[in-house]
């Protein structure tokens, strides 16, 4: 009797490994399988007892940590995610700052962690609660990267001055308008690399491993040039082969810092420096209005990936840099959550865009009642997230769109080989404010079709070669059964409504 026991016990527990194993993190973004959720772990498990949407321990609130953070893991686990991406954790710079926490992106330390993330009421380092998240994450089979600062604080600057650029005042150099930082030194004189922030971002990479996360997104990667990230991606992967390298940057980008470098450093340099993967263009895309304009933002990436076999790219049209696209309207949102499940790219959530939050904060701009830096007021950018302040939780805004995203992340999960492997192909429409993709094997094929106008409904036709009036459709995100005649399909979309619909081939091969 107690040998079957054993034996049951044994088989539960290899049951419950290979239900959470955890792959390969530069498999998983090479395959375009990654499902990553973007959180800040100074207020993702927080609770803010008043509503103010701020957190004041001396209002009874308690601050976000990593012990209370990994409490709610298993639920983005649940939820479909495989990935999660945190945002910085070193400490933030507390003079001229933006904010009354100071950003997260004023790195003031390299290699040490944010006190404010530390949970007091236990005698743990924050180090050791660090890698308790990190842990956690992993048993659950969840990979974690740690997002990277591209630049130090003032504070950082005025300790360190020779580790930063200078201006015509001998000033550290602010890049463009981040008032907040101060661009770090990457060059000497002679035009050789500056050892020193080489170093620096090294003893991050240190950091990182220590903890045990999986990889790195590098913040504005291509303000530095191929040769830094090289040496530092050969570092890191020196410890770790499987280290993922994801790289803020995008084929469309501008250079953010035109007073500070003169080169821009291109998606082929940093992927040829060792990077994994970068930022789809569409960054802008509540700006395009056309559908030459999304064909051509979608050819330019696939034409790339081709070029650059191995690498893939990241979903980036609802980050945390970017307006929260509930406030586009319903209908906006549920178009961002479709492409970035439906397209051949590695899928990103921010934390709130399930439950709708619009990141409109009631303190927003106004006079602090206290301050940990030297700002006197809530600085935010408006319908973003909050970067700058000890901020509550994500607030549950419009609950009855967690049921939409969870059949969007679920559909991507069922459907992984025809999205990831299928043929993709851009598809002809009568109507240039309508866009249409399709993804097929030899079964099926995904069949995606929005309306980029805003105000008005639109009719189209699109041309379909396979398809015929008796072919079989299933309507998964619309309601509206389209007309199929003479290799067309025929609709009608409200404005910046997306229709998905899966149609099944059998009959191809039986005619």
């Amino acid at each position: 009797m107690k040998r079957k026991l054993v034996i049951t016990a044994l088989a539960l527990s290899l049951l419950i490994s290979q239900t959470y194993a955890r792959e390969n993190i530069r498999e998983v973004f090479k395959n375009n399988e990654a499902v990553i959720y973007t959180l800040n772990i100074r207020n993702f498990g927080a609770i803010d007892k008043n509503l103010d949407g701020l957190i004041d321990e001396t209002d009874g609130d308690i601050k976000g940590t990593f012990l209370n953070a990994k409490e709610k893991l298993q639920a983005l686990k649940n939820d479909g995610i495989n990935t999660i991406y945190v945002l910085p954790i070193t400490p933030s710079g507390k003079l001229k700052a933006l904010g009354t926490a100071g950003s997260l992106y004023a790195m003031d330390s390299f290699n040490t962690i944010n006190p404010q993330l530390d949970d007091t009421s236990n005698e743990m380092s924050v180090l050791d609660e660090a890698k308790q998240f990190v842990k956690t994450a992993h048993d659950l089979g969840l990979n974690v990267i740690l997002d990277l600062p591209s630049c130090g604080s003032y504070d950082l600057s005025l300790k360190k001055p020779n580790w930063f650029m200078l201006d015509k005042k001998q000033e550290a150099l602010i890049p463009a308008d981040w008032t907040d930082v101060r661009l770090f030194r990457v060059y000497n004189k002679d035009k050789t690399l500056y050892k020193e922030t080489i170093n620096n971002f090294k003893s991050f990479v240190d950091m990182a491993q220590n903890i045990g996360f999986d990889g790195i997104r590098a913040d504005v990667a291509a303000i530095k040039p191929k040769e830094f990230w090289k040496e530092v991606i050969s570092y890191a992967r020196s410890k770790n082969e499987n280290f993922l390298f994801l790289a803020e940057a995008s084929l469309e980008w501008d250079n953010p810092a035109p007073n500070a470098i003169n080169k821009y450093t291109s998606i082929d340099e940093l992927l040829e420096a060792g990077f994994d993967c970068y930022y789809g263009s569409w960054s802008d895309f509540k700006n395009i209005k056309t559908k030459k304009e999304f064909d051509r933002k979608i050819q330019n990436n696939l034409n790339n990936l081709k070029k650059n076999k191995g690498k893939s790219i990241m979903a980036s049209f609802a980050t945390h840099d970017q307006q929260a696209p509930i406030l586009r309207g319903k209908n906006y949102w549920d178009m961002i959550l479709w492409l970035t499940t439906t397209l051949p790219v590695n899928s990103y959530f921010l934390d709130g865009f399930s439950q709708g939050d619009d990141f409109t904060y009631p303190y927003e701009n106004k006079k602090a009642k206290n301050s940990q830096t030297d700002d006197e007021y809530y600085f935010v950018h408006s319908g973003m997230f909050d970067i700058f302040n000890m901020t509550g939780p994500i607030q549950n805004k419009h609950p009855e769109l967690k049921k939409k995203y969870l059949k969007a992340i679920n559909f991507k999960e069922r459907n992984l080989d025809l999205i990831t492997k299928g043929k993709f192909k851009i598809l002809e429409t009568n109507n240039e404010k309508v866009f249409a993709y399709s993804i097929t094997d030899k079964d099926r094929e995904l069949v995606v079709i929005g309306s980029l106008d805003e105000n008005q409904n639109q009719n189209v036709n699109i041309k379909a070669k396979y398809l015929k009036k008796d072919y079989l459709f299933s309507l998964i995100n619309t309601k509206k059964q389209p007309k199929i005649e003479n290799n067309l399909i025929k609709t009608t979309l409200e404005p910046l409504e997306i229709q998905v619909y899966m149609v099944s081939l059998a009959k191809t091969r039986a005619m």
